[in-house]
């Protein structure tokens, strides 16, 4: 399991660590390593959730170039006890059917609902409260966060300055002020131009998350690998390397449809100006908020039943 993860890991980050070896980005596939704080290494270390244990031996040792969480010995995050249910080294060795006591791993459970708790508290109810089952889907964003991004700004003031606009300054602003901005995300509605945002219908915050969360929306499906990462070790790793795949995959539409023209980077577009560019939009957003979905609910299977063990739950 972990040396599978391990190389499913590397081959998913690979071509981004050659290119950060070169010294080149992409506006596109970077887009995870930049805007969520988690690194290749960090994304490649195995946990095999909060429920399993293992044989703390399994884990690298010092000197072996793997750059881990294991540190004197010691994991973080995770508690050693003896216990009689691994094979002796010797044992593994020689493949004799005698078994002997190991030491066994698994996630310190109890340290993170200690230290961890408002965290945890906070991401079960939003993942609960902007699931499917929770609340319907608003398909009416049209991805304009984007576009309310650049609103007029100067030319080649843009995040990506390598990227031309697919219509222009003009044509582009004159989308924004046609089109009605209805982002419910807070960290989209952040990086909004101060021209863009009294546009919005709403003006979301991180105190208005649990109740603003849209299950449609291409952000929020791609939080799902942050907050993934964020409950790492109670969940395992490929549960999240599928959020990272996921967000990747998200990250796609978000720039297809974007004001930027992505077709040099042999990308398609998604012009949510018109009316067949909106269509499209809305049918791919519903696949992703589907697949996002089926993933929240594998996260939560995980944490809530700890959710449930907080103070605030009982």
């Amino acid at each position: 399991m972990r040396r599978a993860h391990e190389e499913r890991a590397d081959a998913l980050t690979a071509e981004h660590r050659e290119r950060r070896r070169r010294g080149e980005k992409h506006p596109v596939e970077d887009f995870l390593f930049t805007y969520y704080p988690f690194s290749p290494a960090r994304l490649r270390r195995w946990h095999p959730g909060w429920e399993v244990a293992y044989d703390a031996a399994a884990d690298p040792g010092p000197g072996d170039g793997t750059v881990g969480d294991v540190h004197d010995g010691v994991r973080s995050w995770y508690l050693d006890r003896s216990g009689d249910t691994a094979p002796t080294d010797s044992a593994s060795r020689t493949g004799a059917p005698h078994r002997g006591t190991s030491m066994l791993r698994r996630a310190d459970v109890d340290r993170y609902l200690a230290e961890r708790a408002g965290a945890l508290g906070f991401m079960a109810r939003l993942l609960r409260s902007s699931s499917l089952r929770e609340r319907r889907p608003n398909l009416a964003c049209f991805g304009l966060h984007e576009w309310a991004m650049v609103y007029r700004l100067p030319e080649g003031a843009q995040r990506h300055e390598d990227l031309p606009l697919r219509l222009g300054r003009e044509q582009t602003d004159a989308v924004v002020e046609r089109e009605r901005l209805v982002c419910s995300h807070v960290d989209a509605f952040r990086f909004f131009t101060p021209e863009a945002v009294p546009r919005n219908a709403m003006a979301p915050t991180r105190e208005t998350q649990v109740r603003r969360d849209n299950p449609a929306c291409l952000h929020v499906g791609m939080d799902l690998y942050k907050w993934a990462m964020k409950l790492v070790p109670l969940v395992p790793s490929d549960l999240v390397l599928d959020c990272f795949e996921h967000a990747r995959a998200t990250r796609v539409l978000d720039m297809e449809a974007s004001p930027y023209d992505v077709r040099p980077l042999g990308y398609g577009t998604v012009p949510i100006e018109t009316a067949d560019g909106k269509a499209e939009y809305q049918r791919r957003q519903r696949e992703l908020a589907a697949g996002a979905d089926e993933l929240r609910e594998r996260i939560l299977a995980h944490v809530e039943p700890l959710a449930a063990l907080l103070p605030a739950a009982r």
